[in-house]
């Protein structure tokens, strides 16, 4: 610690710290345009100029680090006189158009002007004019507005991990922007919008929407993924105006995802259900509340008097409410039915007799800045948990040892250590080597029946080099990715990474799919665990294999959103009454459900997110529903009223909630399940399909926010697959093809891409065009086009 004083004002602070550090530590302004605690230090604005005793002038008080006896004035004559002349000059060239700027009453320049700009300018000479560029639907560039603080050339640099803007040019012809004619494409390009002092990056989609001062900022929790960011929604005549990130050092930091950013731009659609809607015959009529409730009432009682409350079935949304999980399986399991999922992108089951298995991610969200080493196992982390990516490209920077094992060659954040790319059916050998080199390095002892399947599996120099790596470090994590969820040998590459976590010494954790997947384990939303991890004995095959005669579905597009979207639609048109709560409606959903319920969306309920740490995280609707739409916790509700079930009696959501909570209390869960030998596949010579889940596809929300689905990452329903296995194929002069999975089959177009592995196709899911397709993993035929 140095002893300095700032102002007359006495501090101690540690040495190394910046003078614009301590005084902000001191709670004393010094204006700035480049500095950002977050980025690196530019020096370049100029504008923090300060006094400093024994130096003969003012120096940038974001690039001198703090010395013992330091006297530090940062409003004396002569820093004033500074920070005034350095306003001059930035204003030289600024169009002063603050009227119609997006920027205007929370913009830096301005409020800084205010302090230290002049009445009038001296300058008679022309201004610079900058031609703008389309870089894409999500920012909308001024950049004549621009006064070259880098604050986004180095957050693309430094925290995004991708440099897409840089500064071309020297003096007046210096201009930001991409290097070639193209647009920002990263996962968080967002985050320039805040990071801009100026109005020269702006939100495109809330662009001339309204004024700051007008909106009003209520905190919320972003709902696409496991993390948990923390974010402010800000509305305006209860409309939601955009969503901002809200500082949560532990969880997201500063940043958000351009998903859960943009994604409040779907509230708004023309697809909204409006109102309630029941089905009589083919025709489908508007009703009020009372009308579609017992309506609803009616039509499942007399599927379960024709046959009985085990042939029902609930699909609810992994991104739903921790409330509404818990209602909705309380009002199932009060009808006398265990049939309720949320894992609508898994396939394989086959654990759930046994303990454990839970969506956790092993250690806190901030912890994972902190690890020496990761191994990813099925994971796209970059678009998966852009945020988890983030925070393992710091850890990447100080020298942490990221490898991952993959299906696609997928593009991430940082520099991988080690990577292998295998076929799907190839994962669990690729880890039983990884398992094996293990084993040999340490001389630890090898789980019952493991040593015997491990003698027939090669070692490659990359496995063998994670295994090393994973043994070296001090603090590792071994990480099974969403895309890993959706895999037919979901349980045996459990049981191996939870080997490979044991003898390394690493926590073992999963990124699960949508923003509240633990919260539905500890809702009971599954057909084999109730409420608090409770075990239930009953037949444990999955939902979508079962004879259900009548469904309900919670902001689910099963022909979308489950991992064999056929089956998801089978069951649904073999189903002979289906109740929808649903926030949207589509020509599908009109032709297999029977009642309609309008439901809030994320913005506009309250409810608890959990993420993927086990944070149980509250937040308050933000806006008003759409329509004669309902918090679906109340319709639940209701629905347990109308069926005359014990127990739903809640007036809020908060009363669920602690409900649940107290019932939680205490409870230990582990994402291993206890051990069990895998059976490694033999090799597969069939074509096999790789189902990536777009960014943008995740849940119907995203499906329908234009601006996202306007960006490259929203990619084209089509074929993809390597030059070697088209020409394997004879298709070489083929553009359109047949992919076929048993009975099921769609024509699409080939692209080459040579990101896949040999005898491999990827068809992405969630797509209407991918939709008549069956599992996203698994045997698949390619034909030429009829």
């Amino acid at each position: 610690m140095v002893n300095i004083e700032i102002n007359g004002k006495l501090l101690k602070v540690p040495q190394g710290t910046m003078v614009i550090e301590a005084a902000d530590v001191a709670g004393m302004t010094i204006p700035r345009f480049c500095y950002h605690r977050k980025l690196s230090i530019a020096a370049n604005c100029r504008m923090c100029l300060v006094d400093i005793e024994k130096m003969p002038k003012p120096v940038p008080a974001c690039a001198t680090p703090v010395t013992d006896g330091m006297k530090i004035q940062t409003h004396s004559a002569k820093a004033l006189e500074a920070q005034k002349s350095v306003m001059e000059f930035l204003l030289i060239n600024h169009p002063l158009d603050c009227p119609i700027c997006d920027q205007g009453g929370e913009c830096e320049l301005q409020d800084i002007a205010m302090g230290f700009g002049a009445d009038t300018s001296r300058y008679q000479e022309s201004k610079r004019v900058v031609q703008d560029k389309d870089i894409g639907p999500l920012i909308a560039t001024e950049m004549t507005r621009c006064i070259h603080c880098t604050r986004c050339v180095r957050f693309g640099l430094e925290v995004a991990g991708l440099m897409e803007l840089g500064a071309t040019g020297r003096g007046e012809h210096m201009r930001i922007g991409t290097y070639v004619e193209r647009t920002v494409n990263s996962e968080m390009s967002g985050n320039v919008i805040d990071l801009c002092p100026v109005g020269a990056l702006t939100s495109k989609p809330y662009r001339y929407h309204s004024r700051p001062w007008e909106n009003t900022a209520i905190n919320s929790i972003a709902a696409h993924d496991c993390i948990g960011s923390n974010i402010q929604i800000e509305v305006r005549r209860n409309k939601v105006m955009r969503v901002l990130p809200r500082d949560n050092e532990s969880i997201n930091e500063c940043w958000i995802s351009d998903r859960d950013r943009y994604s409040y731009t779907a509230l708004e659609t023309d697809d909204r259900l409006q109102q309630p809607m029941i089905k009589q015959g083919e025709e489908w009529k508007t009703v009020d509340w009372p009308t579609a409730l017992n309506y609803a009432v009616d039509g499942l009682k007399a599927v379960i008097q024709k046959y009985d409350a085990k042939h029902l079935g609930a699909l609810v949304s992994p991104s739903n409410t921790l409330e509404e999980m818990y209602l909705l399986q309380q009002l199932m399991r009060g009808l006398g039915c265990d049939n309720i999922e949320h894992r609508l992108r898994q396939q394989d089951f086959s654990r759930d007799t046994d303990s454990g298995g839970w969506p956790l991610l092993g250690l806190p969200v901030a912890g994972l800045a902190e690890l020496d080493a990761a191994l990813l196992i099925g994971s796209c982390l970059r678009k998966d948990q852009p945020i988890a990516s983030h925070r393992l490209r710091s850890a990447a920077l100080k020298g942490a040892k990221i490898m991952a094992i993959n299906a696609l060659d997928y593009d991430f954040s940082f520099p991988l250590a080690e990577v292998r790319v295998v076929s799907p059916a190839e994962i669990t050998t690729s880890l039983a080597a990884v398992c094996k080199a293990l084993l040999e390095l340490s001389g630890a002892t090898a789980p019952n029946g493991l040593v015997s399947l491990l003698n027939s599996v090669e070692v490659h120099a990359t496995e063998r080099a994670m295994a090393n790596n994973m043994l070296g470090a001090e603090k590792s994590a071994v990480l099974i990715g969403t895309q890993a969820i959706s895999q037919p040998e979901l349980s045996d590459i459990r049981a191996l990474a939870a080997v490979i976590a044991e003898i390394s010494g690493a926590s073992l954790g999963v990124l699960s799919e949508g923003a509240n997947a633990l919260g539905g384990w500890l809702a009971g939303a599954l057909p084999h665990q109730g409420p608090a991890g409770t075990m239930i004995k009953n037949d444990r095959s999955p939902v979508l294999e079962k004879n259900i005669m009548a469904a309900v579905l919670l902001n689910v597009e099963p022909e979308l959103d489950c991992v064999n979207s056929s089956a998801g639609h089978d069951l649904l048109r073999h189903a002979e009454f289906v109740v929808s709560m649903t926030s949207y409606v589509s020509d599908d959903m009109k032709a297999y459900a029977d009642v309609l319920l309008p439901v809030a969306a994320f913005a506009e309920t309250s409810g608890t997110f959990v993420n993927g740490s086990g944070d149980w995280q509250s937040f308050n609707g933000a806006s008003t529903v759409e329509g004669e739409a309902r918090p679906a916790w109340k319709v639940l509700r209701v629905l347990g009223n109308l069926f005359e079930l014990d127990g739903f009696e809640y007036l809020s959501s908060e009363q669920v909630r602690d409900e649940l909570k107290s019932r939680c209390e205490g409870i230990e869960y582990s994402a291993a399940n206890p051990w069990r030998c895998p059976t490694l596949k033999k090799e597969n010579t069939n074509l096999q399909r790789i189902g990536h889940l777009p960014i943008y596809a995740l849940d119907m929300v995203l499906r329908r926010a234009q601006p996202l689905q306007d960006t490259s990452d929203a990619i084209a329903a089509a074929i993809y697959l390597n030059a070697a296995t088209l020409e394997r194929a004879g298709m070489m002069d083929e553009s359109m093809a047949k992919a076929v999975q048993g009975s099921c089959s769609v024509t699409l177009p080939l692209v080459i891409d040579e990101a896949i592995p040999d005898d491999c196709l990827m068809i992405p899911v969630a797509l209407a065009e991918t939709a008549a397709l069956g599992a996203a993993y698994g045997s698949i035929e390619l034909h030429k086009a009829d």
